[in-house]
């Protein structure tokens, strides 16, 4: 899923491959400073924050882009040649961003909800405080497998406490372990090992605060009258150099219902290509508070995210920085500097 996957040979020839490299991030290898990300041309990538500007200024819109007004008091924009993809520039409050980020980092990694640590470490309570008071995750022993499929006899203790061991056991900091979180999910359980959902897996269910903002944001692609139910979610955590190459999101029971896409941290590249990778993708950049809606024939076509930004002068977080400048929240800030979670919800039946 993430930029460390290996790509066979033949998808370097597909348009949506070739997008993918162009906007990937590369380093200057002749820059004799630190390492220097390589110049892109973004000139092709759409800009929402800009065109919602320009609309709300003079009420003009680039050609193919159409806007929808909703009840929710944010202007909806839709692709004309992508039915069912919908954008809703600046949706989240810097203090709705603010909460869900702090969730996404403590509450929703969580036992039972499953993240890609399970399989090698077994669940992990507390993880981001463990990261924060610099603990070790330590082997307890054998590990052993679970019937979940995952490994146990893993347990986090303080770093004075290894020192003092006469045999040092295998063991990663927290902090590292923090770093390498990819994704967890919420409420039914995704199993990526079968891509389908796995209901006999205890899990949390999803807050009620998320699923009710799930449902307004969904409500510009649901019929009339029909009310989007949040029954999953998967939240993926992006470090600076990470990607998340083309997919199809297929694994739902209806495509009609929408999968709402919720953007927190630095800034990053979405590219939205067609039914086929040979269609040529849209780049368009997404913002912290941005939310996207895929739903019908929009999910039929590939998506990825080959960048974020985590540099200081394009990740675009300054109001995050100062939300998150009191000396409690110092964690989420030295995080979220050089990340991106994203948060997406679906209706699986």
């Amino acid at each position: 899923m993430y930029g460390s996957d290996k790509v066979p040979d033949d998808s370097e020839r597909t348009a949506f491959r070739r997008a993918e490299k162009k906007y990937k991030l590369y380093y200057d290898s002749n820059s004799k400073k630190k390492k220097q990300p390589k110049q892109v041309d973004l000139s092709e990538v759409l800009d929402f924050k800009s065109i919602l500007e320009s609309y709300n200024n003079n009420g003009d819109l680039p050609a193919g882009i159409v806007a929808l007004q909703c009840d929710f008091g944010h202007p909806v924009f839709c692709l004309e040649n992508r039915p069912g993809f919908y954008f809703i520039p600046g949706a989240l409050s810097v203090d709705e961003q603010c909460l869900w980020i702090k969730e996404s980092l403590t509450s929703f990694p969580q036992p039972p909800n499953r993240t890609n640590h399970n399989a090698f470490y077994g669940p992990i309570y507390d993880l981001f405080t463990a990261a924060k008071e610099r603990k070790l995750l330590v082997e307890d022993g054998n590990s052993t497998s679970a019937g979940s499929g995952d490994v146990q006899g893993w347990k986090l203790v303080e770093e004075s406490v290894v020192s003092s061991m006469g045999n040092v056991p295998k063991s990663i900091s927290a902090v590292v372990l923090l770093r390498k979180l990819r994704w967890s999910t919420l409420g039914l359980q995704f199993d990526w090992s079968k891509r389908n959902y796995n209901v006999s897996l205890p899990h949390n269910k999803i807050p009620d605060a998320l699923c009710d903002l799930a449902k307004r944001m969904a409500a510009p692609a649901m019929p009339g009258g029909v009310e989007f139910q949040p029954e999953a979610a998967i939240v993926n955590y992006f470090g600076s150099g990470d990607m998340l190459g083309g997919h199809l999101d297929d694994m739902e029971k209806d495509w009609s219902k929408p999968i709402v896409s919720m953007s927190l941290g630095c800034k990053a590249i979405f590219l939205l290509g067609g039914k086929s990778r040979e269609d040529s993708p849209s780049a368009m950049f997404l913002r912290s508070g941005d939310i996207v809606l895929m739903a019908g024939e929009a999910r039929e076509c590939f998506h990825g995210v080959p960048r974020i930004f985590s540099d200081q002068k394009n990740a675009e977080i300054a109001d995050l920085q100062s939300q998150f400048s009191h000396e409690d929240d110092h964690g989420f800030l030295e995080y979220i500097q050089t990340s991106r979670i994203n948060i997406n919800i679906r209706q699986v039946y």
